[in-house]
């Protein structure tokens, strides 16, 4: 009993699940999630559980369920079921332990663990810290609750048959933490848009920060939400976009790779005619600057008046580690093998998977250190399985033990390099989508099999 104290007390600070308690507003969790003195599957444990069936990529109800009890049976609490080893290993009390979690419960934690792990990391910009944001779109299995709430895309032979949901998220440039994503549908006639979710992702954003994106988002009514929350922008905007602001533009000077304009940026009929919620009298001071690549081409930028060419030039060329944070987050971690049916868990198991992605991301920070490397030229998926083979995977074991067994997979994890390959370039191209399978839809018959073509069943996209 005394090295189990000793354990639980000096673990506190290096216990994945005590991270995540230190983390955590508890005593707001339990406030949101009240449960009876007999409960086991308490709000905090089932938070936990559903992280952890994102952290190992997807298992199921019941591996996770066989993993707590016979690892973690000290995450549990003091119950008679538990001291007697008589908990049932059926999956029907963690599923209705799922279900009973308020979402707000949910929101709550997810937002207090990235927000602690933001605040453990340095800001980026003097004391401004930078949040680059980027759409992208998660398919899930065709049950008539999911096809309702994400209605699939349609095609010439008709409807296709995968729910599709459209996600904003903002991830911090220095830590790659991840905020909870805008979810909507991308299809139907409840659908949004990225620019809907990122003005709505505007306020969720940190104030005083500065907000990267693409040409998609370089737009009126997105920079006005943005600079409206108190935000500095580092946007690209297309050719087209650029050429016609630069004729209403003051030239504010010229060198040799770079020109700035200082513009006074009017909404156009149409920015009011699709956002009424634009003020009548709104108007933006910006800056915009074309600068000269080394390829021969230009990169034309809007910003607040506080960057130069330069400095805008610098951050924008790390708006490309978005596309990476969301591959580790969406394809490692396996987010489109979620096995949820309804609306409501398939939103739980996102919100997780986001506190899920972050645990490694602070694991990966740790690692860095010793490697004396930059967070980023670590492997994620190296990292991860580093993680989840050394820390996750491992039966308790006494404090001293334990300290021993993070600093060993530490090691391991800052050996985990991405290879260095000075001079190759690959031009940029979309990746074909991966084959999928389901008990909801039956395959056509090889063509050979067919005495005439189909015409009656949409290919799914």
């Amino acid at each position: 009993m005394e090295a189990k104290q000793e354990l639980l007390s000096e673990e506190e600070l290096f216990s994945t699940f005590e991270l995540v308690r230190k983390l955590s507003p508890e005593h707001e969790l339990l406030r949101l999630g009240p449960l009876g003195p007999t409960a086991v599957y308490t709000t905090l444990v089932t938070l936990w559980m559903l992280t952890m069936q994102r952290l190992n990529g997807g298992t199921s109800m019941a591996a996770v369920i066989k993993v707590v009890q016979t690892y973690c049976t000290n995450l549990l609490p003091n119950n008679k079921r538990v001291r007697d080893g008589t908990l049932s290993k059926s999956t029907s009390a963690y599923s209705e332990a799922r279900k009973r979690l308020p979402m707000e419960a949910v929101e709550c934690f997810a937002n207090s663990v990235c927000d602690s792990l933001v605040e453990r990391t340095p800001s980026w910009f003097g004391n401004q810290r930078a949040y680059l944001i980027d759409g992208t779109t998660i398919t899930f299995l065709p049950t008539s609750a999911l096809t309702k709430a994400f209605p699939p895309a349609t095609n010439q032979l008709g409807v296709t048959v995968w729910p599709v949901m459209l996600l904003l998220v903002a991830h911090e440039l220095q830590s790659g933490c991840a905020l909870i994503p805008e979810i909507g549908a991308m299809y139907g006639e409840d659908n949004t848009s990225e620019a809907k979710q990122a003005k709505a992702i505007a306020k969720r954003i940190p104030a005083r920060s500065i907000v990267m994106a693409d040409a998609n988002f370089g737009i009126f009514s997105v920079c006005h939400a943005m600079i409206r929350a108190e935000h500095d922008i580092v946007f690209r905007l297309t050719k087209s976009r650029y050429k016609s602001l630069r004729r209403e533009a003051e030239l504010m000077d010229e060198t040799e790779t770079s020109t700035r304009h200082q513009l006074q940026w009017l909404p156009s009929a149409k920015d009011r005619r699709k956002n009424p919620e634009i003020p009548t009298d709104a108007v933006l001071e910006v800056i915009l600057h074309q600068i000269q690549l080394e390829t021969g081409g230009h990169l034309m930028l809007v910003t607040t008046p506080r960057y130069s060419s330069e400095q805008a030039a610098d951050a924008y060329s790390c708006r490309y580690d978005v596309e990476h944070d969301i591959r580790d987050w969406k394809v490692t971690l396996k987010l489109e093998d979620i096995r949820a049916t309804s609306e409501e868990m398939v939103r739980k198991e996102i919100l997780c998977s986001v506190v899920a992605y972050n645990l490694v991301l602070e694991f990966r920070r740790e690692a860095a250190k010793i490697a004396k490397l930059p967070p980023r030229r670590l492997s994620f998926t190296g990292v991860w399985n580093t993680f989840e083979i050394y820390l996750l995977h491992q039966p308790p074991c006494i404090a001293t033990d334990w300290l021993q067994r993070y600093e060993n997979a530490l090691k391991v994890a800052s050996k985990d390099k991405l290879p260095n390959r000075p001079g190759r370039s690959f031009p940029r191209k979309a990746h074909p989508r991966r084959a999928k399978s389901t008990n909801f839809m039956r395959l056509p018959p090889k063509k050979e099999e067919a005495e005439e073509p189909i015409t009656d069943r949409p290919k799914p996209k």
